[in-house]
């Protein structure tokens, strides 16, 4: 009995000591309100202000803890997301631990490949079947920078509001008949990306917190993405615990020969 509590509590002097040693992130603080930069009244010097700080990156590697939920059903998982810029998007999709691979999938500009691990099905679809879950609009480029925490380029011109609103910039504008708003920081990075067609009964709403420096710019460490299509639903919220700029990465996507593959 006395080696049996002797081992628990050795075990757990270990667990607490990996968890003490544990890497921490480097979170970068938006500045107050009254210690921010200076702007002035040019919408296209402060347009300008703002593209200088996208994250500048030739490939990516995150690998984070995410709540996913679809449709109501709700679990813990563990993401992976590969990216090599306007090029593709891989990711996977583990549980208990990362000892179940449950999904795997690339997108490109152009395609989408979805792999169901417990169906043992493909997916192999045109990138346009996204849009069952989210505005027509979308494209490639989009979900790059949603993913990065980067502005959508096609909506920081000129034909978009650009305002100052209790000392922090707010983009608003139209794009056909989709409306977008996002909302910066005082360190010139978003914390609230707002999309929606009222008329197609579609929104996304992405909210990003904890940035950390990532290849001499900003990484938001957290990320919440919900998009409601119809009556479709689907949120994820991802604490990113691995942040890799320009790395060597592989895309690995094989379909075994059993799975069943769907066009």
């Amino acid at each position: 009995m006395r080696r049996n509590i002797l081992n628990s509590v050795l075990i757990g002097v270990c667990a607490l000591a990996v968890v003490g040693c544990r890497p921490k992130k480097e979170i970068v603080k938006a500045p107050p309100v009254a210690d921010a930069a200076p702007v002035n009244n040019k919408k296209s010097e402060n347009l300008a202000a703002l593209l200088e700080k996208e994250l500048q990156y030739n490939t990516l590697s995150l690998k984070g803890k995410a709540d996913l939920d679809i449709d109501g059903n709700a679990n813990n998982v563990t993401l992976n997301i590969r990216i090599k810029k306007d090029e593709k998007i891989w990711f996977s999709v583990t549980a208990l631990g990362g000892a179940l691979e449950a999904a795997r999938g690339v997108i490109t500009p152009d395609s989408l490949l979805l792999m169901n691990r417990l169906q043992k099905t493909v997916l192999r679809k045109p990138l346009s079947y996204i849009h069952g879950y989210t505005n027509k609009q979308v494209r490639f480029g989009w979900l790059q920078s949603i993913l990065t925490g980067n502005t959508i380029k096609e909506f920081m011109t000129e034909k978009s509001d650009l305002n100052l609103e209790n000392g922090v910039w707010v983009l608003n504008g139209t794009e056909q008949s989709l409306a977008y708003r996002t909302l910066f920081n005082t360190l010139l990075k978003s914390t609230e990306l707002t999309l929606n067609d009222a008329a197609a009964a579609q929104g996304l709403k992405v909210v990003y917190d904890k940035y950390t420096p990532v290849n001499n710019g900003l990484f938001p460490s957290v990320v919440k993405i919900t998009s409601a299509v119809g009556n479709k639903k689907i949120s994820v919220a991802v604490d990113f615990v691995k942040i890799d700029a320009n790395v060597a990465l592989e895309f690995p996507f094989s379909v075994p020969k059993n799975y069943e593959v769907i066009n």
